[in-house]
């Protein structure tokens, strides 16, 4: 880190003397406070050649983009979607210049010429110091662009162009955040404190009460938790999973959270269990770490603690309940008979899971119609609906087990009734559960899943059953 500390410090120096080769005068810089403003200083920005300028331009831009309210931003964003498009006169000429001499070097001049300039403008917006985090907040910003634009039902070239910028934030994005330059770091209660406040804000599955809380989930020995982090973001957590080491596959996550508990002596510890993984930067959505993460989590506790030897999550289904509700007002349900719907009426009330008895007759309604969600509806693609099972199933794990009311949390029984699952990350098995997801799309189900789905349902429709 004191490397990446000395670069930062360098490329500041840099920045801070490149303000005077700069040609806008102080005045017209101090008035680069509207979108339109912005936008001719990124014009200026991209016709640079000058390193030492650039990073200070690049700077100044990004901070007066921080300092605008979020309605000159969006602005801002529009006009950078609509303006820094590829010239397509130029794309013309260097198509036609490639059919004459269809060489490799004429492709790459017609690579050269079809990318938008947004993305030139991208990059050097990440000379500047802070950049790349800046630039991840700008696209979270573009985010909420593109939902208003299709909300207002905006001009379709508009839309577009949105989406085609969005893009080149990803396209570049996924360059610059591959996982060789991630840095798989394990978070104690050693750890900085700005880190683990982090972790408490991040935390997307199950929520962290406060400090106490937290303490609970990283300090004993039988729990950890690691984060994957990039030298550029510094103390920004992207990603981070938490684990509990037990002796067994847990059915449901109270155990695992419980205030009071004995900590497992770790001579006792066989399994591994995920049981929460928080993405903590919405501008990379679409830039892919947990699967790197959770391999490299099991690569490095099975070499720390040979005793284990089973490796599995405990996950929420967040697509469940809604599916559900469709299914059981559907007058031709694909999931459940009519049995079931019948039995199914009792989620109804609002004390369902405190009663044994609708318990037991929900629990013998619920596990099949589980086994339909995940073994028969697809979104649009052909995949799982549900797109926690889409993640694990496409890193190679096995849909092992499915656990009536192991969430019971308000959360838990609102996106799925209490239904939770286990994933199993079964190392002998992973490429190949794999690859015939990826190229199939068939879902590694054990026996005990697969038994539970009706023999007595219709066939599986053609058409897309739900959208998670």
């Amino acid at each position: 880190m004191a490397a990446i500390s000395f670069l930062g410090d360098l490329l500041q120096t840099i920045g801070d003397r490149g303000r005077d080769l700069i040609a806008f005068g102080r005045g017209e810089l101090a008035r680069a406070d509207t979108a339109a403003d912005l936008l001719r200083l990124c014009e200026d920005l991209i016709s640079r050649r000058g390193e030492a300028s650039g990073v200070a331009l690049a700077r100044l831009i990004l901070e007066r983009y921080a300092a605008l309210p979020q309605e000159e931003r969006l602005i801002f964003l529009r006009l950078v979607a609509a303006e820094f498009d590829a010239d397509h006169e130029a794309v013309d000429e260097a198509i036609a210049a490639y059919r004459a001499n269809p060489t490799r070097a004429q492709l790459g001049l017609l690579h050269e010429s079809a990318e938008p300039r947004a993305q030139e403008l991208i990059r050097r917006l990440n000379l500047a110091r802070g950049g790349t985090l800046a630039l991840v907040r700008m696209r979270q910003d573009l985010f909420v662009l593109r939902k208003r634009l299709k909300q207002e039902e905006a001009d379709p070239d508009l839309i577009d162009a949105a989406g085609s910028l969005d893009s080149d934030f990803e396209h570049l994005f996924m360059s610059w955040f591959n996982r060789g330059f991630l840095v798989l770091r394990h978070i104690d209660w050693s750890s900085p404190a700005d880190i683990l406040e982090k972790i408490i804000r991040y935390e997307a599955v199950h929520e962290i009460a406060d400090w106490d809380d937290l303490r609970r989930r990283i300090e004993p020995p039988d729990r950890r938790c690691y984060a994957f982090f990039h030298p550029a973001l510094l103390d920004e957590p992207l990603i981070f999973v938490e684990v509990a080491l037990t002796s067994g596959i847990a059915a449901s996550i109270g155990p695992i959270l419980a205030n009071e508990r004995e900590p497992l002596p770790m001579r006792s510890a066989t399994t591994a269990i995920f049981y929460s993984i928080s993405n903590c930067q919405p501008g990379l959505a679409g830039v892919t770490f947990g699967n790197f993460l959770i391999k490299q989590v099991v690569e490095d506790l099975a070499r720390e603690i040979p005793t284990l030897k089973t490796f599995v999550t405990l996950s929420p289904v967040p697509g469940f309940r809604n599916w559900l509700d469709r299914e059981r007002g559907s007058d031709a349900p694909q999931g459940l008979t009519p049995e079931d719907v019948e039995t199914l009426r009792l989620l109804d009330s609002d004390t369902w899971h405190r009663d044994k008895t609708k318990t037991e007759a929900l629990r013998r309604a619920m596990l099949p119609a589980a086994a339909a969600y995940f073994l028969r509806a697809k979104n649009a693609k052909g995949r799982p609906a549900d797109p926690v099972a889409r993640f694990h199933l496409g890193n190679g794990a096995r849909l092992e087990r499915v656990n009536f009311l192991g969430d019971t949390s308000p959360k838990g029984l609102s996106q799925s009734y209490g239904l939770m699952v286990n994933y199993l990350y079964d190392l002998t098995a992973i490429e190949k559960n794999h690859e015939t997801y990826a190229n199939l799309g068939t879902v590694a189900a054990s026996s005990a899943v697969s038994r539970e789905l009706r023999a007595n349902l219709p066939p599986p429709r053609t058409l897309v059953l739900t959208e998670a």
